[in-house]
């Protein structure tokens, strides 16, 4: 079986296991207590405490440990909004950033305050520009990912920072992906990160928040990692996520060089012998071994599931999952397909061969998929010139598939109008439109559901 879905967990690193394996015996007591077995677990905590800062390029009293990237998210945008009420009650973050930052903002907006969020251009990444716009007299914080955990593509992290530097605004870094690459450039003010996405343990984040930050943890008050994150620490993971950090980064360079080449066989090869597919995300500026593509009249489960029977493990930004059923809040910000979306992350140490493999055995996965989703008949009748399909009740990308059959049945400059109740085709047939060439017109209200009306442009 091949992994390739490690932007979601990388394996253990062989590091972190034996670290993890050599701490279990001295990191097990309190580090609290002054006795001969608090004080070894103390040393532990402190050494990682100590290379993990001097892996994020910060001051070891500036960085705690938290029990997740997403705990570390939750309380690092917390405790600096609290921190900053008396500026005002204004956030701002990315439209594509994680769920964690998202769901942060939900909370924060219901409890009455207010949220920006800046677009994203289609290769996935934000403007300095953009954010600067955003800025307001009374914003208390701002939010940018430093890397994409979807589509891979990089954000101007330095950039947003310095404009937000200026206006004396601190901007909150979610590194979860990148940081096993290298630094955060830029002079940021807050970052979290998470152990599992480099290689380390799960159940373990950071936390950072520069000196001179204002920052009020939130919360009951708990005397351990400087207040900012309550409950005993887990030291033997502590000590196997600094290990794998330190590990990863040595082999950065090199690694990083291998996978951006085998990524950019995957981009040019899907691009030739899979029809109808668009790679996603930056060109250029995105993290090593990631590479994300939409195919056309593709279920993005189904297909998963076809690549899983073949020894393939991937993950997609498919709007019809069976936990959510909805679009992909990244796909959909950037304005492209959201059905038969594939994401290919990479582990460290991925053979080539492997890659081949896949490439080999795509074409005929997504052309099964295709014919197992080959949709029916489609039902359409022209009023006042203008095609309509009635694919009400059908999940994309049943109406995506059923436009498109349709397309050669009106004259150029004619018109289609698709009926769907589906979430999803809000999404998906414009993005059919931009892939293909065509016009889309807008959306219509309707009986059921909403009416998407295309113009052929040829």
């Amino acid at each position: 079986m091949s992994y390739f879905d490690a932007a979601s967990a990388a394996p253990l690193h062989p590091v972190a296991r034996q670290a993890l394996q050599a701490s279990l015996d001295e990191g097990w007591a309190d580090p609290a207590r002054l006795y001969r077995e608090g004080r070894r677990a103390r040393l532990l905590l402190d050494a990682a405490r100590e290379a993990t800062a001097e892996a994020v390029g910060c001051r070891p009293d500036e960085l705690v440990f938290t029990s997740s990237g997403t705990r570390a998210v939750h309380s690092g945008i917390a405790g600096a909004l609290a921190g900053r009420r008396r500026v005002g009650r204004h956030l701002i973050v990315s439209a594509v950033e994680h769920s964690s930052v998202l769901h942060s903002a939900e909370v924060f907006e219901a409890a009455g305050g207010s949220v920006s969020e800046v677009p994203v251009l289609r290769t996935g990444a934000v403007t300095a520009e953009s954010y600067e716009n955003a800025l307001r007299a009374d914003t208390a914080l701002a939010c940018l990912q430093s890397a994409n955990h979807e589509v891979g593509t990089e954000q101007p992290v330095a950039s947003v920072a310095e404009v937000c530097r200026r206006a004396g605004v601190p901007l909150l870094v979610d590194a979860a992906q990148s940081l096993g690459w290298g630094r955060v450039e830029g002079d940021w003010s807050l970052l979290t990160a998470s152990a599992h996405k480099w290689g380390g343990p799960s159940g373990v984040g950071l936390l950072v928040v520069r000196k001179g930050v204002r920052f009020a943890p939130q919360g009951p008050v708990d005397e351990r990692e400087s207040g900012r994150a309550a409950g005993f620490e887990n030291i033997p993971a502590v000590v196997a996520a600094a290990a794998s950090l330190r590990a990863v980064r040595a082999e950065a360079a090199l690694e990083a060089a291998r996978l951006r080449e085998l990524t950019e066989r995957i981009r040019a090869r899907v691009a030739r012998s899979v029809p109808d597919v668009e790679v996603v995300g930056d060109a250029d500026r995105r993290l090593p071994g990631i590479v994300t593509f939409s195919c056309l009249y593709v279920d993005g489960e189904t297909l998963l599931h076809e690549l899983d029977r073949a020894g393939f493990s991937v993950s997609s930004g498919s709007s019809c999952t069976s936990s959510t059923l909805t679009p992909s809040h990244v796909l959909k910000a950037m304005g492209v397909l959201s059905e038969g979306n594939v994401r290919v992350s990479l582990p460290p140490g991925t053979p080539a061969e492997e890659v081949d493999r896949f490439l080999d055995v795509l074409p005929g996965a997504v052309a099964a998929v295709r014919e197992q989703l080959g949709a029916p008949a489609p039902e359409t009748v022209v009023r006042d010139d203008v095609l309509v399909v009635d694919a009400l009740g059908k999940r994309c990308p049943i109406p995506v598939i059923e436009l498109a059959k349709v397309i050669g049945d009106v004259p150029v400059g004619g018109r289609i109008r698709v009926l769907s109740d589906d979430e999803a085709a809000r999404l998906d047939i414009p993005a059919w439109c931009q892939m293909r060439a065509q016009e889309y017109v807008g959306e219509e209200p309707a009986d059921q559901g909403s009416a998407y009306v295309v113009r052929r442009l040829s």
